[in-house]
C-alpha cells in the first residue's frame, strides 16, 4: 500500500494562454497520495520532458489530441522509477517511460508505461531514443525519402529533433544545411553534429544566406518551424521536393491572423508546378507500431558516435513553467529535461 501521507507535487494548468504563455498560467500543487490499488504500481519521476507540442494541448482549439483540461496536470512525457507494486509485471526500481505528466509521483495501471533498459542515462529514453528521435527518423525516412547527393535542410538544427535529422541524413549521403538560433549554436552543428552548413535564422541576410548554402536547390525540407524560414525555403525548393511537417513553433503562440500580404496562391503555385510533396505526421498515432525498427537502427547509432546529442537539463520541478517558456523563445540548447528527482 502507499503512504496516504506521502505528497505528490504537481504542476496543473491554472488557465489558457492568450499568445505566449506566461507563469500565472501554470499552478504548483501538493495533493496527498491514495492507496495503491490491485495491479497498480507508484512511479517517482526522475526526468521530464518539455516538448513543443505541450503549446497546443495548453489550448482548447481543436487538434489531434484533446486538451488539459483547467486545474489538470500538464502532460509530458517522463521516465520514472517503481516505487511500490501491486503489478507482477513490474518490480520496485525498475525504470519505466510514459506520458506520466508535470509531477513528482504518479499511480498507474501498467499499461501506459514502457521498461527502459539500462542506458548512459535515463533521459535519452525522452530525446534520442524517444520520442523526438523516432519523430526525426520516421519523417525523414518514411516521408523525406533521402537519396544520397541530395540537399535537405532543416531548422531548430541543434534541438532535439532537428539535430538527430540532420545527422542521420549525413549518415545516408546527403548535403546538410542546419538552420539555429545564435552563432553558438551554428558552431555546435558544424563543428560537432557534422553538418555541411549552418544559418542563423537571426541574420538580416537569413534568406540570401540560406540560398547561397544550398546552391543545388533544397530537395527535403524538414518542417518543425514554420515563420521565415519556411518563406526562405520555398524559393528554393527542387521539383518533387519533400517536406515531412512535424511542427510549427513559430505560430504556436499566435491567437491572430499573421499580418502581411497572403502568401498562399505562391505557395500553391510552387507546390503545383514543382510537384512538392508536403505531409504533416503525428510519431505515435503514424508509426507506433514501428518503434522496433527505429531502435534497432537508431541504438548502434547511438552507441558508436554516429548520433550524438545534447541535453539541456534543468533541476526541480517548480522549473519547469519557466524552462518551457523559454524553450518556446529558444533559449534551450538540445534537448530539454526537467531532473525532478536525483534518484
Amino acid at each position: 500500500m502507499s503512504d496516504p501521507m506521502t505528497l505528490n507535487q504537481r504542476i496543473v494548468l491554472a488557465s489558457r494562454p492568450v499568445g505566449a504563455p506566461t507563469p500565472e498560467n501554470f499552478r504548483m500543487e501538493r495533493v496527498a497520495l491514495p492507496d495503491l490499488a490491485e495491479g497498480q504500481v507508484l512511479l517517482k519521476t526522475v526526468f521530464l520532458s518539455l516538448d513543443p507540442y505541450m503549446r497546443g494541448r495548453m489550448s482548447d482549439a481543436p487538434s489531434y489530441a484533446a486538451p488539459v483540461e483547467i486545474g489538470e496536470v500538464m502532460t509530458g512525457g517522463a521516465v520514472s522509477r517503481v516505487e511500490r507494486s501491486l503489478n507482477p509485471k513490474f518490480q520496485e526500481g525498475d525504470l519505466v517511460v510514459g506520458a506520466t505528466g508535470w509531477q513528482s509521483h504518479s499511480i498507474n495501471d501498467g499499461r501506459s508505461i514502457i521498461p527502459i533498459p539500462a542506458l548512459p542515462s535515463p533521459s535519452m529514453a525522452l530525446g534520442v531514443l524517444g520520442m523526438p528521435g523516432m519523430t526525426a527518423y520516421m519523417g525523414l525516412m518514411d516521408i523525406g525519402q533521402p537519396k544520397a547527393g541530395e540537399t535537405l535542410v532543416v531548422a531548430a538544427a541543434s534541438g532535439a529533433v532537428g539535430s538527430v535529422v540532420g545527422q542521420v541524413a549525413k549518415i545516408k549521403g546527403l548535403r546538410v544545411v542546419g538552420v539555429a538560433g545564435g552563432a553558438k549554436k551554428c558552431r555546435y552543428v558544424v563543428d560537432e553534429l557534422g553538418f555541411d552548413a549552418c544559418i542563423d535564422h537571426r541574420s538580416l541576410d537569413f534568406a540570401e544566406e540560406l540560398a547561397q548554402a544550398c546552391p543545388k536547390g533544397i530537395d527535403i525540407y524538414y518542417e518543425n518551424v514554420g515563420g521565415k524560414v519556411f518563406d526562405a525555403v520555398v524559393p528554393l525548393l527542387n521539383p518533387k521536393a519533400r517536406i515531412p511537417l512535424c511542427g510549427l513553433i513559430a505560430s504556436y503562440n499566435a491567437h491572430e491572423a499573421p499580418s502581411g500580404p497572403d502568401r498562399l496562391p505562391l505557395l500553391q503555385r510552387t507546390l503545383l508546378t514543382k510537384r512538392v510533396r508536403i505531409q504533416g505526421f503525428i510519431v505515435f498515432d503514424d508509426y507506433g507500431d514501428r518503434q522496433p525498427e527505429f531502435l534497432s537502427a537508431m541504438a548502434p547509432w547511438v552507441r558508436d558516435g554516429k548520433v550524438k546529442f545534447r541535453e539541456d537539463v534543468v533541476d526541480g520541478l517548480e522549473q519547469a513553467p519557466d524552462a518551457f517558456i523559454g524553450m518556446l523563445e529558444g533559449r534551450n540548447f538540445g534537448k530539454l529535461v526537467v531532473r525532478v528527482s536525483r534518484d
